[in-house]
């Protein structure tokens, strides 16, 4: 099949081919007609099968085709991503494709200065590409009408409902006119998805091109056996030895992403961490060094790097292994997306076998393993011999306590920061 076998008008298709893209994936074939139709839409697909294409081109050929462009802060169309960075890569899929057809876009996002983006939405916008908690502040400032949206899209659903956006996507449904067309995609079916789904579609076609919890098939993985004091010389060999020019790798917090990409740099590999605590203009300077290959090495956190979107990104290294095993096949996806091929390796300290498992147990394979020469997991009489965790309270009071914050403070803030997180703030 090819792209004009799907119904798009000729500017779509102009706009596709300087792309570079000639054949659609499996998610685009089957979704792009039934949106053309006008039917509400639930769709299953692991990220990197070309989903974003998958509602954009029909979103805005269905635009382009009915009503008339609106003038003011008054969006037709409102596409709601859990982080900026996924909104951001949606946004630039709306202006490529869009670039032959009369529709304004925007995307907003926390984290910057809301008055530009003030400015713009009063210059008038036909697609809005938004965080729930940007757009909420935008709504209760009165700088933005909902009033309009003619198709609503809630992209990697599954996602906002595991960072706790689920209350502040029922306030944004409250805003909304009743008479609209819905899509919702997500990697993932979970109880609380087909809740939301339940509520929010009418008579949804149901679209679902890989099997739910499942890695890419071009994805190879492997997993290393290492001590987790040995895993950050481990993974500067891997880099060098293998010239690795691109290479994502996941951390579990924000404090580890930051002291792996220094220690990778003293070790002469350019690295730069991204998560929550940088700023958008740190992130996104982050990000295009890694696309341009000025990075070598883009060390992130789950969360941040969801929307991350690579062409042929070669290899994802797990430097430490997730707590939820779903988030495994979220974190390889990003490497052999669309049909390319990619690798992924994981890192496996003693300590972490038991994770190893319950992603085996998802996956319902065992992944290959190998040994290298010089690393070893750490023998059980090691491990129990290592110095336990101690409690969080326990640690600020020993000592540098002046640099942090009491926990009654703490506890303040992170109450402050969970009633926030729709500001895209991720």
């Amino acid at each position: 099949m090819t792209f004009d076998q799907l119904g798009l008008r000729a500017e779509l298709l102009k706009a596709i081919s300087a792309q570079g893209y000639t054949t659609p994936t499996a998610i685009q074939a089957q979704a792009i007609p039934v949106i053309l139709q006008g039917r509400d839409v639930l769709a299953g697909a692991q990220t990197g099968t070309g989903k974003t294409a998958g509602f954009t081109l029909p979103l805005l050929q269905r635009l382009s085709t009915t009503g008339q462009p609106v003038k003011g802060a008054k969006p037709r169309a409102l596409v709601l991503t859990p982080t900026r960075e996924l909104a951001a890569q949606v946004g630039e899929s709306v202006e490529n494709y869009g670039a032959e057809l009369p529709l304004r876009s925007q995307v907003i996002f926390g984290g910057v200065n809301i008055n530009p983006q003030i400015q713009r939405l009063r210059r008038g916008v036909d697609i809005l590409v938004a965080t729930p908690g940007r757009l909420l502040d935008h709504a209760g400032q009165k700088t933005l009408d909902l009033s309009g949206v003619e198709i609503l899209v809630l992209d990697e659903a599954d996602r906002m409902l595991d960072m706790g956006f689920i209350h502040d996507i029922r306030r944004v449904l409250k805003l909304l006119p009743g008479k609209r067309q819905n899509l919702l995609f997500s990697a993932t079916y979970s109880r609380e998805i087909k809740q939301l789904a339940d509520g929010i579609l009418n008579n949804p076609a149901e679209v679902e091109v890989a099997r739910r919890n499942t890695a890419a098939e071009t994805v190879s993985q492997l997993v290393y056996p290492v001590a987790q004091k040995q895993k950050r010389a481990l993974l500067s060999q891997l880099i060098g030895e293998g010239n690795w020019s691109q290479v994502l790798v996941f951390t579990r917090t924000k404090h580890g992403a930051n002291r792996l990409a220094k220690q990778l740099e003293s070790d002469g590999i350019t690295a730069a961490a991204i998560h929550g605590n940088k700023s958008q203009n740190a992130r996104t300077a982050a990000l295009a060094g890694f696309k341009e290959s000025k990075v070598r090495t883009l060390v992130a956190t789950d969360i941040a790097a969801r929307g991350i979107d690579i062409d042929k990104l070669p290899h994802v290294v797990n430097f430490e292994l997730p707590n939820v095993a779903e988030d495994y096949v979220h974190r390889i996806g990003r490497t052999g997306r669309a049909g390319a091929e990619g690798q992924a390796i994981s890192l496996v300290s003693a300590e972490e076998n038991k994770l190893l498992k319950g992603i085996e147990r998802l996956l319902k394979r065992k992944i290959p393993s190998e040994a290298l020469p010089g690393y070893r997991q750490e023998t059980p009489e090691e491990l129990a011999a290592k110095p336990a965790p101690q409690p969080r309270g326990q640690r600020r009071s020993q000592g540098g306590g002046n640099n942090r914050k009491g926990d009654g403070q703490n506890k303040n803030r992170q109450s402050r920061n969970r009633s926030r997180r729709g500001s895209g703030n991720v």
